[in-house]
């Protein structure tokens, strides 16, 4: 079962420099993610962390919470290269889903995927995500409501 830790000086080199999937587009690498993190630290709405199995970092994450328009946005998704194919996004994005749920602050949640990242295509949209249409910077914005 996975756990969502905080960046620490213990994990920080990992998230790092975890190996993206081969083959892959994404948009930002895991430092641009974390300085991203930083630059809205202030703004006290943008939460990173790390996805662990006991203490292996098997991935990364990182929310925004827009509690104007009640959602919650998932900027940032990423399982290791090493540690795809063992469920571990599934159960991430299932298990924050469900905190969302339970805290009543948010009717939705959405996401963005680059079109041609079919692995993670496929997990968003048998956790319920659905294609708005819409599309930013090259990628496609998902949704899911509550």
């Amino acid at each position: 079962m996975i756990q969502f830790k905080a960046i620490t000086e213990d994990n920080f080199s990992e998230i790092v420099h975890m190996k993206r999937p081969e083959g892959e587009t994404f948009v930002a690498a895991n430092v641009y993610s974390l300085a991203q993190a930083w630059l809205f630290r202030e703004a006290g709405d943008v939460y990173p962390f790390a996805i662990c199995e006991g203490d292996k970092v098997v991935g990364f994450m990182m929310l925004d919470e827009d509690l104007e328009e009640r959602c919650l946005v998932i900027w940032r998704v990423l399982i290791a290269e090493e540690s795809l194919g063992r469920g571990y996004g599934t159960e991430a994005l299932r298990q924050i889903i469900q905190l969302a749920r339970e805290s009543g602050k948010y009717d939705f949640m959405i996401l963005d995927c680059h079109p041609e990242n079919r692995r993670a295509w496929h997990v968003y949209e048998k956790v319920g995500f659905c294609a708005t249409g819409e599309e930013e910077n090259g990628e496609c914005i998902m949704r899911l409501d509550f």
